[in-house]
């Protein structure tokens, strides 16, 4: 009998659990390389397998970031624009003199300070956060087009171009920085007081707010997380094409949101990990891949993404709907 209460709590566990969610999306990850290896076998190429993840690594830490907001049953549309102006302050910062270090710091902190306004918009004026992140997403490309009066930042330093385009022990860096991105937040999110009190803010913030929690300023670090990691993500980008452009993240919101949402995370908060939001991420990158390999036109690949994000928030609606 005991056996037989253990068997049923160890299903009822993995059934409602995030790692059923994630394992899901792995297989369906898995099933879509299977398939596009056979359909273009250039794809298991190592080659193009790393130049696929150096491509998503980006997306994934803008994701990672974009996770945390929407485990507060948030959701944060600026990351675009954040992404592209950080890639624009790092590449103006270089080009008057100042080095790369200080320069991708301060970079960060200007996302960090995107985020932190909407936080306060959030919090404090009580606006929605998809308005108040619309209009963020607005100012914010208003300044990189004033920054840069519309034309590119070029000219930046070689040295810069390793945090996009170099390669360690044959990796290219960017996975590195993938890879580090989430160790950092999964422990964050599963191993510290407060990424466990954001979990439990996502599920009922007033209860949590009861219990004495500052849901406030837990909300305000959360939009200010994903405007750091937003930040860095447009700085990989800027590396990685050598050039800091004013348009950099169009559409890049999307993307990271879509990510996010395959990935596992419930629209509606408290459910998501970070090992998912890197599945969701290779999974969007593998598709580009396989659009590409397969020679289908650029117009029929933007419709494509399309239809995945409306795709992934309805498997997000559906999963809400059973619980």
């Amino acid at each position: 009998m005991s056996d037989y209460k253990d068997k049923k709590d160890l299903r009822h566990w993995f059934k409602n659990s995030a790692t059923a969610s994630t394992l899901t999306i792995l297989l369906i990850l898995v099933l879509m390389s299977a398939a596009l290896a056979v359909a273009a076998p250039a794809f298991l190429r190592p080659n193009n397998l790393l130049s696929t993840a150096r491509n998503f690594s980006a997306i994934a830490v803008a994701g990672i970031g974009v996770s945390i907001v929407i485990l507060t049953g948030n959701i944060d549309i600026s990351v675009g624009s954040v992404y592209g102006l950080a890639g624009i302050t790092v590449g103006l910062l270089m080009k008057s003199g100042m080095s790369i270090v200080p320069a991708v710091i301060l970079g960060m902190v200007v996302g960090g300070v995107c985020g932190l306004m909407n936080g306060i918009l959030v919090v404090y004026l009580r606006l929605p956060s998809y308005i108040a992140t619309l209009g963020m997403m607005q100012i914010v490309r208003g300044v990189c087009y004033i920054l840069t009066k519309g034309y590119p930042v070029t000219g930046l330093a070689d040295s810069f171009r390793w945090i996009g385009q170099e390669e360690l022990l044959g990796i290219p860096i960017p996975i590195y920085f993938m890879l580090l991105f989430a160790v950092i937040f999964g422990v964050f999110r599963n191993m510290t007081k407060t990424g466990r009190r954001i979990f439990a803010m996502g599920g009922n913030e007033e209860a949590t707010r009861i219990s004495g929690v500052n849901t406030r300023r837990l909300k305000i670090l959360c939009f200010v997380l994903a405007g750091v990691c937003a930040a860095f993500a447009g700085i990989i980008n800027a590396s990685k094409v050598g050039v800091a452009q004013p348009t950099a993240g169009n559409g890049f919101e999307m993307d990271a949101i879509a990510s996010v949402v395959i990935g596992g995370s419930s629209m509606a908060g408290g459910v998501g990990t970070v090992v998912g939001t890197l599945i969701g991420s290779a999974i969007m990158g593998v598709l580009r891949n396989a659009l590409v390999l397969l020679s289908v036109d650029s117009y029929w690949q933007t419709l494509v993404m399309g239809l995945v994000i409306i795709f992934a928030v309805t498997i997000d609606q559906v999963r809400k709907a059973r619980r």
